[in-house]
């Protein structure tokens, strides 16, 4: 275990509800397929880099998450060009295309990433990884991160450090938010939430503890209803926070934010 990287308490066994029954196999079968041919696009489109637009990374994105039969509601503040820190609460691996569905980022992984079947490879092509397990490393990483933001790039980034099961949640650690002190970058916070249709919170698409990410996607592609809500919160400019702690605390779900007259709302 790293000596600084927070473990959530949720368990695949004390916070997971059951999900459906054997009759969805085929269709969970199907749903599969459509996400695993969706990411071989984006190994096969991966060396083109930054001349894919924005606006195609952005659907490629939601319908990955629209294949595994999951519904994306996308609400909130218009998004910056320009040097940006996108940070959300951490609760699926659903969140990392949600995010890039709100705008493409750089994101921020751990290693041992690299070495997930798939989705490793398209990781590899443009994210800054972390080793959690060395502290040292941490100020190298911050700097990366705000070198990225100077040169007008967003970086995407889960501040709790750990996925949480969507029912609690973990605080934002301050680190990365060095990075956009650094560079004078704003911050756009987003809030991620997924439920069942018409209902409360679902558990369901929570990849913690020592879930395996086939059995995390495998639970996800079963579950009929689901639905991933993403909300942009208001902007955080620079200057209007005097060090990473009171930004991290700006920046947590829950916290109180000034209102934004650019609101926007989509669902797909």
């Amino acid at each position: 275990m790293s000596v600084w990287q927070p473990s959530a308490p949720c368990t695949p066994r004390a916070c997971i509800e059951a999900t459906a029954s054997a009759t969805a196999v085929p269709r969970a079968v199907l749903r599969l397929a459509a996400v695993t041919v969706l990411m071989l696009t984006g190994i096969l489109l991966s060396p083109l880099g930054g001349r894919i637009p924005a606006g195609w990374v952005r659907r490629w994105c939601r319908w990955i998450v629209r294949a595994a039969g999951v519904r994306v509601r996308i609400t909130g503040a218009t998004v910056p060009t320009g040097g940006l820190l996108l940070v959300a609460n951490h609760i699926s691996w659903m969140d990392i295309p949600l995010l890039a569905a709100v705008r493409p980022a750089r994101m921020l992984a751990k290693s041992d990433i690299r070495d997930w079947p798939v989705a490793g490879p398209v990781a590899a092509r443009g994210a800054l990884f972390i080793d959690r397990n060395r502290l040292r490393a941490l100020p190298g990483t911050v700097a990366r991160i705000a070198d990225a933001l100077r040169d007008g790039q967003a970086v995407g980034v889960f501040p709790e450090g750990s996925t949480w099961c969507g029912r609690a949640q973990g605080s934002f650690r301050r680190a990365v938010f060095q990075a956009a002190l650094d560079a004078d970058v704003p911050v756009q916070p987003v809030h991620l939430r997924y439920r069942m249709t018409e209902g409360p919170a679902s558990t369901a698409p929570a990849f913690i503890g020592d879930d395996s990410l086939l059995a995390s996607v495998w639970r996800v592609v079963l579950t009929r209803g689901l639905v991933a809500e993403v909300d942009v919160r208001p902007l955080i400019p620079p200057g209007t926070h005097p060090d990473r702690r009171s930004l991290a605390r700006a920046a947590q779900p829950g916290a109180t934010a000034q209102p934004d007259w650019t609101h926007t709302a989509l669902v797909t």
